[in-house]
């Protein structure tokens, strides 16, 4: 009989959450705490495969005691604690967060955005027409994938993923300072004269869409992408024999994505040039 180890057992904590009593895992972030609780935590820059960057602060909940506002995907939850998401401080915080980035970058094909405006009651316009946008066109200089500065928040996912975190090609990383701080690749060149392998795992973890697939790109401008009208069904890639996971993201009866379920043990989201662009022959009726 073959065993599986299910690693060590983490004892619970116990603290107060919006007035409830929660129980959480040691080591438990107070955003795992909060989704864990049903309660709905905006973010933007968390991702469930990288280690939290504190980017874009959205998530900031309030902690009793506490002279600042915390934010919650790396605050760990400690006994006796007491939370709170939902107070006019947090609510008002996210409201200008969301209004500072909003004023200064496209989040069209942001998810939920829209939503959290609404319910935050915030009003990006009224920094005026003069707020600060990088008004570059999508670089398009590959087949694979595009770079749309335009919408970057300055998250650093996927500089994380290209880097120490998982590729270790360290092909993306922020060139210039303040202001002018935006993702490049050595000497800002063209993607094709760059250490990247296109392997895609920035595309994956990107929040925003700066980085999209050629193929979702097209469709957009087209204005045939219709991701309600899109399948995903998951299986193995073909290609060698480490048996990788695919989402086939599938409209029309094409394939128009590719993805991987971050949950898997083996990859966790990350593909390589193959499995994640290599999808061609799959529907080459020729």
């Amino acid at each position: 009989m073959t065993t599986v180890p299910l690693g060590i057992p983490r004892r619970l904590l116990e603290f107060t959450l919006d007035g409830e009593q929660v129980r959480a895992p040691e080591g438990s972030t107070l955003l795992d705490a909060c989704r864990a609780a049903g309660k709905d935590v905006p973010t933007l820059c968390q991702g469930d495969t990288l280690a939290p960057k504190n980017a874009c602060r959205v998530c900031i909940v309030e902690v009793e005691g506490a002279r600042t506002l915390a934010p919650a995907c790396s605050r760990r939850a400690e006994p006796g604690m007491e939370v709170r998401t939902d107070t006019e401080r947090v609510r008002h915080s996210r409201k200008v967060v969301l209004e500072l980035l909003a004023s200064s970058v496209d989040l069209s094909t942001t998810p939920h955005v829209a939503d959290w405006l609404k319910e935050y009651e915030a009003k990006p316009d009224r920094f005026g027409p003069d707020a600060a946008r990088v008004d570059e066109e999508p670089r398009v200089d590959n087949d694979l994938y595009v770079r749309d500065y335009d919408k970057c928040i300055l998250c650093y996912k996927c500089v994380d993923a290209c880097g120490d975190q998982w590729q270790n090609s360290f092909a993306i990383s922020v060139a210039g300072r303040g202001f002018d701080a935006r993702i490049a690749v050595e000497h800002d060149a063209p993607l094709t004269d760059s250490a990247c392998v296109y392997c895609g795992n920035c595309v994956e973890v990107c929040p925003t869409g700066a980085l999209s697939f050629k193929s979702e790109f097209d469709m957009r401008a087209a204005g045939t992408w219709d991701a309600s009208a899109q399948t995903e069904t998951t299986t193995v890639c073909a290609y060698c024999g480490v048996g990788c996971n695919l989402t086939l993201h599938v409209q029309d009866n094409e394939i128009v994505k590719v993805t991987s379920p971050h949950d898997n043990p083996v990859t966790h989201g990350n593909l390589c040039i193959k499995g994640r662009f290599g999808y061609q022959h799959v529907q080459n009726r020729d």
